[in-house]
């Protein structure tokens, strides 16, 4: 793999353009400003791919603009593919920035090998570098070897970073803070992104790699490396990002992080900056944020199909310097021999898990016929809007006051027509024991008005240091006696709820797990059948559980057993349209495949038979859309829609529960040219899905399908 090094000195080509005494993150002088971007994308007929077809060209929009932030090479590979290679054949710009450089104990070679090097962390930290370097330029260009040009630069943060940018692709770029890693998952390492965060040392020291441009080591405090972050973030200009996960709970045995420490602590450094970005003067795009959930995702079912998963491991092999050829001249090794031994690690390359941003109930229709979209830009709650009419237009977004929200909002419809939005915000406060969570709501002050003041529901956690903040997403539904309730999974994997009084007050929080029920995963789903009566769902490693309501008014009873096999974890659940019940749309694991099944209206009996869509479009998430029209992510990342209809239609059978099942016929779907994220969410009307691009695209249901 051939590299330029180069010290700034005037400017280089790729992700910033600097003048001799330029810092990386401090503004640009004479910099453009942010053009405006459309407030809404409509599909039409020229934005229509085929379905499957592998030379769809999503994300052409020149808005576009990634940033990954993650905490050591490798995470974004294991824990963000396929997004980031979907990114990468986007054509538009992604940048990944690496806040340590990894360097573990220094020894590059698989575990438990017979013959070991002694420990070279420099090095280690560099093979790493190149590793990273081959599998991003061999997702770029097809060639693992494709030269990159390297250079110092200074931070705002007061260090210096490292800066690569893919010749071939100048608009792809590597940035290197190449601080000091914990070395450890759990272990007590006080000199680490834990240790800074929670304040028990002053600063954290580099640790530079062998052959990186950067001249010196420096040191950062906890301010200088959420500044640093910052900085960058003011020059990369992000429309997404995407970030590791900040609350992945504890291990409820040992109390001991699910997730690695660097992991956790590198994802709130970047939550911190994001919000000071946030509020940062100036002007700027709007940006959302999208986590990932980390070394939990290998034990939970596989959501990709096997070409996916095989593209993935594939991609992880190139870092990993598999192959053992010496292509990068560089003695320090052209990849990451741990890794070489186990790439697949404990399953990651065969799944990819958003923590949070699953909902599909986003869009929702007031009494008067309007329509109202809810998504979470800048860490404020953006609104769209689409009067009564079908020559009508989306208007918007407007930002609602508050800051600190979570991706992953949901909404409701009350009786009296207003429109509710749930979701969660992240108190980050002045020092490491401020951090928190906690559900909130805001609702119209009256029919078609204006969203009055958020208002805390609070969170079913006894504090962060017990669980690490780790609930879920909110799920919601109104029963027929007008009573609301929400529902979260909280960081011992129980369901718990809240349910709203007669006066409009909210309950406490109770548990609606029992001790001996089996875990759930993900964000729970809610909703109401024609009969007024609120179902919960939510999924285990190995089945579907629920709860439910003998009639409106009554409490929440459950879990009982649906006889589901295991999904994705990825649940829509609505009125059944027979009237008599709920139907549930999930993905078959490691397949991408859509399956669904009735679940009765009281009694808590068995789920139908499952239907089957085989074949048609993988991916994973959710099942999204409205009445007679789904909606889900391709394999390619792309939006893709179907008639509900023939998801239904067909016979035969199929090896299922409860008396086999059935398979419907493969559905035309149509594939929009553009990557999304989170989830789409729709009506009868059509589809919306929340762009890369900061943007609400709208798919209209007579969009034409294409074969």
């Amino acid at each position: 793999m051939l590299t330029t090094t180069a010290v700034v000195a005037g400017s280089f080509v790729g992700l910033l353009q600097l003048t001799s005494g330029s810092v990386l993150g401090a503004p640009a002088t004479g910099s453009r400003a942010a053009e405006p971007t459309p407030a809404v994308k409509q599909a039409g007929k020229n934005s229509v791919e085929r379905a499957g077809s592998k030379d769809a060209d999503p994300s052409r929009t020149p808005e576009v603009s990634v940033a990954q932030i993650v905490a050591h090479p490798d995470d974004d590979l294991y824990f963000m593919n396929p997004d980031t290679a979907q990114s990468i054949r986007s054509g538009r710009p992604l940048t990944t920035v690496y806040l340590t450089s990894g360097e573990s104990d220094g020894v590059n070679a698989p575990r438990g090998a017979a013959e070991r090097p002694g420990p070279d962390k420099a090095g280690f930290a560099a093979a790493r570098q190149n590793g990273i370097r081959a599998a991003y330029a061999e997702m770029a260009t097809g060639s693992r070897t494709s030269p990159w040009d390297r250079v110092s630069v200074p931070t705002v943060g007061g260090g210096a970073a490292e800066l690569d940018t893919l010749r071939a692709a100048p608009q792809i770029s590597l940035v290197w803070l190449q601080l000091r890693e914990a070395g450890a998952i759990n272990a007590d390492r006080p000199h680490s992104l834990n240790g800074l965060w929670n304040g028990r040392v002053p600063v954290l020291a580099s640790q530079r790699a062998t052959g990186t441009p950067v001249a010196t080591d420096f040191t950062y405090s906890k301010h200088q490396v959420i500044e640093a972050l910052t900085g960058l973030l003011k020059r990369i200009r992000p429309t997404f990002v995407r970030m590791q996960d900040p609350t992945p709970g504890l291990h409820p045995e040992s109390g001991k992080f699910r997730d690695h420490q660097d992991h956790l602590y590198g994802a709130r450094f970047a939550q911190a900056a994001l919000e000071r970005y946030a509020a940062a003067a100036g002007s700027r795009p709007h940006f959302g944020v999208q986590n990932y959930l980390g070394y939990p995702t290998g034990s939970l079912p596989h959501t990709l199909d096997p070409a996916s998963a095989e593209a993935k491991l594939r991609t992880v092999r190139t870092y990993a310097w598999s192959d053992g050829i010496n292509d990068c001249a560089d003695p320090a090794g052209c990849g990451d021999l741990k890794v070489a031994g186990r790439p697949a690690g404990d399953g990651w390359t065969q799944t990819v898990r958003y923590a949070r941003g699953t909902s599909t109930s986003w869009v929702q229709r007031d009494a008067d016929g309007a329509l109202h979209a809810f998504s979470v830009l800048d860490g404020r709650l953006a609104v769209w809007t689409r009067p009564a009419g079908t020559a009508a237009e989306w208007r918007g977004p407007v930002l609602l006051p508050g800051e600190g929200l979570d991706s992953g909002v949901t909404s409701v419809r009350l009786p009296d027509g207003r429109i509710s939005v749930f979701g969660t915000r992240t108190t980050i406060g002045g020092s490491a024991r401020s951090y928190d969570r906690e559900v909130v709501t805001t609702e119209q002050a009256a029919r078609g008005g204006a969203f009055g003041p958020w208002r805390s529901l609070g969170t079913p956690e006894e504090s962060d240091a017990r669980g690490t903040s780790d609930i879920s997403a909110p799920t919601v539904a109104v029963d027929g006696s007008g009573r609301a309730t929400v529902v979260v999974r909280d960081s011992g994997h129980r369901l718990t709820a809240r349910e709203q009084r007669p006066d409009g007050g909210w309950g406490p929080w109770r548990q609606l797990s029992g001790p001996a029920t089996e875990a759930v995963h993900g964000d729970p789903v809610a909703t109401t059948d024609a009969a007024g009566r609120i179902h919960v769902l939510a999924g285990t490693a190995t089945t579907v559980l629920t709860w439910s309501q003998e009639h409106p008014g009554a409490p929440l009873g459950g879990p009982r057993p649906t006889g589901l096999p295991a999904t994705t974890l990825a649940l829509n659940a609505s009125p059944s349209p027979d009237g008599q019940g709920v139907r549930l749309w999930f993905r078959k694991p490691a397949s991408g495949d859509l399956r669904t099944a009735d679940l009765p209206g009281t009694g808590g009996g068995p789920a139908s038979p499952v239907t089957e869509l085989a074949g048609g479009v993988a991916g994973f998430g959710p099942v999204g859309g409205g009445p007679g029209m789904l909606a889900v992510r391709a394999r390619t990342g792309v939006l893709a829609t179907a008639p509900e209809a023939l998801g239904r239609a067909g016979t035969g059978t199929v090896t299922g529960t409860g008396g086999g099942g059935r398979t419907a016929a493969t559905p035309l779907w149509t594939l929009q040219n553009f990557l999304f994220s989170g989830a789409p969410g729709g009506v009868v009307d059509g589809v919306a899905a929340m762009g890369l691009d900061g943007t609400l695209h709208w798919t209209p249901a007579a969009t034409p399908a294409v074969r």
